[in-house]
């Protein structure tokens, strides 16, 4: 008898081999559905503040670029565990929605810098990191419709070299106002990927995943808002 199942059953169930998906219990289910569906609205409220406080065209298009993929992050996710949820004659619908939620992930981490490559002046040697993430989200996309599922600790090598290496660029950024947000904010993410990989091992291990993401995606978006949008003398445009 597995002891921990026992201990657990209501909230975990066994871990699986690292080529199958692990198939959560219910309340798993409803946690990791409520996790992202809470922050939906907050985003989309969010992303409309920046919309306003934008006072050039260029700001308007970023704030639609980064609110688009900070949303959409919590939607999406949100629809594929639901769907998820209530898989029993959704298969195709459940893999289809997996796989948008994979992508749209790629698409958020391109979004999340794409305000302080965008908005703040940076090195002569950076300033093609500005196309270069989207390009790293299309090869994404790619691989997705390629390999879904197939070579996990790839899928999440990439999305960490993805989120790491446009890092390097920002340091780049002569204002340094915000780094240290940014800093935490890729703290929690990276804590966080310690729970995405732990089903089976923790009670609602996803769930907790997603409460990181909810905190890194935050404290990004304050330093986004304080130093990008909120006028003041700290803040640094790009010449355009």
């Amino acid at each position: 008898m597995d002891l921990r199942k026992t201990k657990y059953g209501r909230f975990m169930n066994e871990r699986v081999p690292s080529e199958k998906r692990y198939q959560p219990t219910e309340y798993e289910h409803a946690a990791n559905c409520a996790t992202h569906a809470l922050w939906i609205i907050p985003s989309i409220l969010g992303s409309s503040l920046l919309y306003f406080l934008s006072d050039d065209q260029w700001e308007t298009i970023t704030a639609w670029m980064y609110g688009c993929g900070l949303s959409s992050l919590f939607t999406m996710s949100t629809v594929f565990h639901t769907v998820s949820w209530k898989k029993s004659h959704l298969r195709t619908v459940e893999q289809l929605f997996h796989m948008c939620d994979r992508i749209t992930i790629y698409f958020f981490i391109a979004a999340s810098y794409a305000p302080w490559l965008n908005l703040r002046e940076l090195g002569p040697w950076a300033w093609h990191m500005r196309w270069m993430v989207w390009i790293m989200a299309c090869v994404g996309t790619v691989y997705v419709f390629l390999f879904h599922e197939r070579y996990k600790i790839i899928e999440l090598i990439f999305y960490t070299a993805m989120a790491a290496l446009p890092a390097l660029v920002i340091l780049s950024m002569r204002d340094r106002d915000g780094l240290f947000e940014l800093a935490m904010g890729g703290v929690f993410y990276s804590l966080g990927t310690v729970f995405f990989k732990s089903d089976g091992l923790i009670p609602f291990a996803h769930a907790i995943w997603h409460l990181f993401v909810a905190m890194g995606a935050g404290t990004h978006y304050y330093a986004i808002w304080r130093y990008l949008y909120m006028p003041g003398p700290s803040q640094m445009k790009t010449s355009r």
